[in-house]
């Protein structure tokens, strides 16, 4: 085998594990409901508490991998960016207007809930003006994103 040869076969190795477990993951998260507008708008509206606590589940099972990976091994800590606290009102407000986060959608369209390419296109156009406005008027730094 060449230099060549090898170099390529692992990327597409790594993108061939990537799409799979990415199709897993969509799978899953369209099995348990996150898919569905009318299960996040209970959530979000407290009638039900089925998808809340499946998020809690998964935050919790995050939280113990963090753990067990130690402080060290995730990196210096870094002060809290202006940014954060309106984008996550943004983004929280968008996820219960839309039924989703920017994955949620990927899965409502292939499950086959057309509106999700309404959030997409309102995903990639927010991101978009965030660019053009940041550009000429916030100069706020985008941190680990680099959009």
């Amino acid at each position: 085998m060449t230099a060549t040869a090898t170099t390529t076969e692992k990327p597409n190795r790594t993108m061939m594990w990537v799409g799979f477990w990415g199709i897993t993951f969509g799978f899953t998260l369209g099995m348990v409901g996150f898919g569905d507008f009318a299960e996040l708008n209970a959530m979000f509206t407290f009638q039900s508490w089925r998808m809340f606590l499946a998020f809690a589940g998964g935050v919790m099972i995050a939280a113990v991998g963090f753990f067990t990976l130690g402080r060290d091994k995730l990196g210096p800590r870094q002060p809290i960016h202006k940014g954060i606290v309106p984008g996550a009102v943004l983004f929280g407000a968008g996820w219960a207007l839309t039924g989703g986060c920017p994955a949620i959608p990927i899965v409502q369209v292939a499950t086959g809930y057309v509106p999700g390419l309404v959030t997409l296109v309102g995903v990639a156009a927010g991101m978009r003006l965030f660019k053009v406005v940041n550009t000429k008027y916030l100069r706020v730094d985008p941190g680990s994103c680099g959009l």
